[in-house]
């Protein structure tokens, strides 16, 4: 039996802006939009990653069990600079540990995103092909 990790699934105050950060910021591709059990789903892909989304308010607005989504990127000052683009303000600069670089930020429901990029050229292969979903 094979199992993955399908999606996350988020409440959404404002759904139109949360698909419209993920698709600016990060290319998200939407997936579907229909209704569901009685709420707006919408389910997008950020490379072979997918976040369900109900058209509902969070109903605890910390983070609860959820501390962050990461989304890995191959190159992370682009992927930044593009951010900055948007008017995105970052409240801390790239932070390097060895092998992996990331930096925190913010998204619309108070969800943190860890953006991070695994440093091919830092590891051996077998160990980045374990770590990074990108190759």
């Amino acid at each position: 039996m094979r199992n993955s990790l399908h999606h996350a699934h988020l409440f959404a105050t404002n759904v139109d802006e949360s698909i419209k950060f993920y698709k600016e910021m990060f290319g998200a591709k939407l997936l579907f939009d229909l209704e569901m059990a009685g709420a707006r789903n919408i389910m997008i892909q950020i490379g072979t990653s997918k976040i369900n989304f109900y058209d509902q308010p969070p109903k605890d607005l910390g983070r609860g069990t959820i501390h962050h989504l990461g989304i890995e990127t191959d190159n992370l000052e682009a992927l930044v600079e593009h951010m900055k683009s948007k008017g995105f303000q970052f409240r801390k600069d790239i932070r390097s540990f060895g092998p992996m670089k990331y930096v925190m930020a913010g998204a619309p429901d108070n969800v943190l995103l860890e953006l991070f990029e695994v440093v091919k050229d830092k590891l051996p292969q077998d160990q980045y092909e374990l770590i990074s979903s990108l190759d």
